[in-house]
């Protein structure tokens, strides 16, 4: 059986997490092997490199390029350890983000040169791509007003990227809508605001397809 690559794209607090569970329990019962994964971390290196990321104490001072290294050097491993082998066993590997996080974060967010993070993205997943993307879309005042409200329930204190300011997030909403533009074939958009169980059927008519292929 043919392998099968999906990511899952969004701003903070656009349900990423919530989608993905829902899906994996679909494909299962389709008879699917899902292999789950994150980005970054999904391997022991990468866990570690996440942590750096998102919650050290001593991550305050880190640079958009040395941010942009450490996401992608993370992201190597995970392809080459995980992803790659998954697919050629035949699983549905769901990965929460991939490099269109990368493009948008670092290259629109942070506004690093965007030929420049697109090189490195090329040599950390070389031909490894998604067959499928599906992009949860919400207003930056939703995505603010969640990032809040997990802030007050998650067992840690901090995320660095949350803590960035609203026009960051305003560059990296544009930054996906400028990604979906460009490969409307891989990429597909979602306004996530509807009900949970709206936006997971919208999600399966997307994938279903790809399982008879």
């Amino acid at each position: 059986m043919k392998g099968l690559f999906i990511t899952f794209e969004g701003t903070e607090g656009c349900g990423k997490s919530t989608q993905i569970s829902r899906l994996a329990e679909r494909l299962r019962a389709a008879g699917r092997e899902v292999r789950l994964l994150r980005e970054p971390g999904g391997t022991p290196i990468g866990e570690e490199i996440r942590h750096t990321l998102k919650h050290s104490s001593a991550n305050a001072a880190m640079t958009p390029e040395a941010e942009l290294l450490l996401i992608n050097a993370s992201r190597a491993q995970l392809v080459r350890e995980v992803i790659r082998p998954a697919l050629e066993a035949g699983e549905v590997v769901v990965c929460d983000r991939f490099y269109d996080s990368t493009i948008a974060y670092q290259g629109y967010g942070r506004q690093l040169n965007l030929d420049l993070v697109r090189a490195i993205v090329d040599v950390a997943v070389g031909e490894t791509r998604p067959d499928l993307t599906l992009l949860l879309l919400v207003p930056t005042v939703v995505s603010a007003e969640r990032m809040r409200q997990r802030q007050s329930t998650l067992p840690f204190a901090r995320d660095r990227f949350e803590e960035a300011e609203r026009s960051f997030f305003d560059r990296v909403d544009l930054g996906y809508q400028a990604i979906a533009a460009d490969d409307p074939g891989r990429v597909r958009a979602v306004d996530a605001c509807g009900s949970i169980e709206a936006v997971g059927e919208w999600v399966w008519r997307r994938v279903a397809p790809f399982l008879q292929a």
